[in-house]
């Protein structure tokens, strides 16, 4: 008769659960980094430059914030729409930086996504309309640093509530993946693009941005380039967004009375350059502040 001691014993409920998730959690793990290691060629229809994911767009992860000191963030949970939820650790970061990583994207195209590519500094400070002098290239030399050393977690939800998708849970989500080149004088500059960026343009969830009309928006007019950014998230020709809402996306402390011009002016800029019809601030139904934006007739 065998002895009841040598029997092996029956794992409880929650520690096969446990078990369970532990292999999951590894499963998931190893697909990610999988993917995050793999280049892929990153294909938009009618894409030229100024190509950004919606999400992206709709978040407070590029704000027009004032100049100076920027805030250090700590997987700080960034302001969404309530289908997705963006973590981030790093500098806020500004307009600027938005347009940097749609020239650095754009200039990535010719290879897959995931693979080095030589960076021509001189190059991407001409297609962002900047000096080719000695200040511009330090700020770019900093801005790269910044943007390579920022991680993003993104958890994209469905209309039902369910995941659509997760990135950078398990394997560290940099908006730049890699930097070389940059601590040894005349070696050759070269920066890789992480290959999951493919998933946020998936399902043509991205929008296309007049990059040329971008780079006409006045100087200390980057409220202006962040409603840019954010009106090519929908077709809709008029378009609503709570001023409670946009004051925290875009980072504004100042009272709400000063948030209100310079909204305002923001939109006059954007009339100016005909990217909207106009706008105006009204109540909503539930006499709440909104900014409401006219966009110009198609065709």
């Amino acid at each position: 008769m065998a002895d009841e001691n040598s029997k092996p014993k029956k794992r409880s409920y929650e520690e096969n659960l446990a078990r369970v998730k532990a292999r999951s959690a590894k499963a998931q793990a190893n697909s990610e980094k999988v993917v995050s290691e793999k280049p892929t060629q990153l294909f938009l229809p009618g894409f030229d430059i100024g190509a950004m994911p919606n999400h992206i767009n709709r978040s407070s992860l590029f704000a027009p914030i004032a100049r100076g000191k920027r805030k250090l963030h700590h997987e700080t949970v960034m302001v969404t729409r309530a289908d997705c939820v963006l973590e981030y650790s790093g500098q806020q970061l500004d307009e600027a930086d938005a347009t940097l990583i749609m020239t650095l994207i754009f200039f990535a195209q010719p290879q897959p996504l995931g693979t080095m590519v030589p960076l021509n500094r001189a190059e991407v400070l001409r297609k962002m309309k900047r000096t080719t002098g000695k200040h511009d290239y330090v700020w770019l030399h900093k801005r790269l640093k910044a943007l390579r050393a920022g991680t993003m977690f993104i958890e994209a939800r469905k209309p039902d509530g369910a995941t659509k998708y997760k990135l950078g849970g398990m394997e560290s989500f940099n908006i730049i993946k890699e930097l070389a080149g940059f601590e040894e004088d005349g070696a050759e500059y070269q920066y890789m693009i992480d290959p999951r960026w493919i998933r946020l343009f998936s399902g043509r969830e991205y929008s296309l941005i007049d990059f040329d009309k971008r780079l006409q928006i006045s100087r200390g007019q980057d409220m202006a380039k962040t409603l840019q950014r954010l009106i090519a998230t929908s077709a809709d020709p008029v378009q609503r967004y709570s001023l409670d809402w946009l004051k925290a996306k875009m980072e504004y402390s100042s009272p709400i009375r000063k948030f209100r011009d310079a909204l305002l002016a923001a939109v006059h800029e954007l009339a100016r350059l005909e990217i909207l019809a106009k706008g105006s601030i009204e109540d909503s139904t539930k006499g709440k502040e909104q900014l409401v934006l006219w966009l110009q007739p198609s065709g």
